[in-house]
């Protein structure tokens, strides 16, 4: 594909999943649909790192980080929710 179309394809997912945000946002709140909000999160930013920032050519190191620093904060506030409810 072209970097035109990757792109094109990135922003849609990241629409689709802002959507999926919304639509999950509005159907209630539990802490089992809050979990699900932090995991498009995780997903909007993995679209981010790879997709926008192209770093699926980085060297592995700096891709790891990208990646896990989502991970790490999404982990620390579904803790804080479910601990702290």
């Amino acid at each position: 594909m072209t970097v035109s179309r990757v792109l094109l394809v990135c922003w849609a997912a990241l629409a689709t999943l802002s959507i999926c945000t919304v639509v999950l946002a509005q159907a209630g709140v539990t802490w089992l649909l809050s979990i699900a909000i932090l995991l498009v999160a995780v997903g909007k930013a993995w679209l981010i790192t790879d997709g926008f920032m192209e770093m699926r050519h980085a060297p592995r190191l700096w891709r790891r980080l990208m990646l896990s620093w989502a991970l790490v904060v999404a982990t620390v506030v579904g803790l804080t929710l479910v601990l702290f409810r």
